[in-house]
């Protein structure tokens, strides 16, 4: 039976089933009269590091800005080098380009797309300053060999972890921590397609180090810590009071919306694992993955075919990204990535759900299936 209506990510459905109270704790923001960093967005702020386990949470305008903020607030510098992937969303090369800090692309693992610590450690040098290792499709990097690689070069760690909040890793001693607070900073995103996220834009960084949280939110809010006292440069970039009302209430429900990802993904890895033509996403056994995006490689050149036969089936899928950044214009480069180049011919994401009732699953596995028949 042919279903209809089908998304990559149902928003609508998640909201049907929290609108009261989003609607309720919208219009009390409103008639509160505090619309940008009012004492929500404080609340959230606790919330969220107390689900965390991180002693500072700073919540800015969006997760590019996190990422420039953090970059700021260890005075990294024109000419500096930082380290990371290229396969990964522009964001985390531009954050630091605008700066004038040189980014330095690194190839990634070829099974769970994410940078490791032998592969990034040849393109250490004296200019480098910082690694950020990228948490993609929502499970970690391995980060104890990265973390310490960094203590032996003496290099910060800036997690971007806009892709993977919720999502835990487990070090060799049996410790276990969320993802973006691994390292020196953590950063992530609250656009609304995210696991966390809100109704419009926002962001937010993390750190366990309180000298950095203090110069991470004078940064924020212009450089300053008291009212017209700017101590440092900084920018404008604050969460507002609507958007921390939303992500207060979705906080609550991060853990069921991770679970029913995984049972989504699971349910595709057991439908799909015994097709040669599809390799479907490699879990290390340290991460537990929360499926930002449920994404395969699709083998013998097979990727485009599929991907055109299910738009003409009305099922959406994306391919996250289908040019790396080191192959983008204002990054383009003579290096050869090489697992990176593969990965951007064989990836596609399918729909995956936080609303199990909403996602014509069967649907899409059957016509997948099908189309490797």
């Amino acid at each position: 039976m042919k279903k209809t209506n089908i998304q990559m990510v149902d928003l609508m459905g998640q909201y049907s089933k929290i609108k009261n109270e989003i609607d309720q704790n919208i219009i009390s923001s409103i008639e509160s009269g505090r619309f940008v960093n009012g004492p929500i967005v404080q609340k959230f702020s606790e919330n969220l590091s107390n689900y965390l386990n991180v002693k500072n949470v700073i919540c800015c305008a969006n997760g590019t800005d996190a990422l420039q903020i953090a970059f700021m607030a260890l005075d990294l510098k024109k000419g500096d080098e930082i380290i990371c992937p290229s396969w990964t969303y522009i964001a985390t090369a531009e954050a630091a380009a605008i700066l004038g800090i040189k980014v330095v692309f690194c190839d990634v693992d070829l099974d769970t797309f994410n940078i490791t610590a032998d592969l990034i450690e040849p393109h250490i040098n004296d200019n480098t300053k910082a690694i950020v290792p990228v948490h993609l499709y929502g499970q970690s990097c391995d980060m104890a060999p990265i973390i310490k690689l960094a203590e032996e070069y003496d290099l910060k760690i800036i997690e971007d972890n806009a892709q993977a909040i919720g999502c835990k890793y487990t070090f060799p001693s049996e410790e276990i921590k969320f993802t973006g607070t691994l390292g020196h900073i953590g950063t992530t995103s609250f656009y609304p397609s995210k696991n966390l996220g809100c109704y419009g834009d926002g962001g937010a960084i993390f750190t366990n180090d309180n000298n950095l949280a203090n110069k991470l939110r004078m940064i924020v809010n212009h450089g300053e810590k008291i009212k017209y006292h700017h101590e440092i440069i900084g920018c404008n970039s604050r969460l507002d009071s609507i958007q921390a009302e939303i992500l207060n209430i979705k906080l609550k429900y991060l853990d069921e919306y991770n679970t029913n990802r995984k049972i989504m993904a699971n349910n595709y890895n057991l439908a799909f694992n015994k097709i040669n033509q599809i390799k479907t996403p490699k879990v290390i056994s340290d991460s537990i993955h929360v499926y930002h995006q449920y994404t395969l490689r699709i083998l013998n050149g097979k990727r485009d075919e599929l991907k055109s036969y299910l738009n003409d089936l009305e099922i959406p899928s994306m391919i996250y990204y289908p040019i790396p950044i080191h192959k983008q214009k204002p990054y383009r480069n003579n290096q050869t990535l090489k697992n990176t180049d593969i990965l951007s011919d064989e990836v596609i994401s399918l729909p995956i759900h936080t609303e199990l009732e909403n996602s014509n699953q069967d649907y899409i596995i059957e016509s997948v299936i099908k189309f490797f028949k």
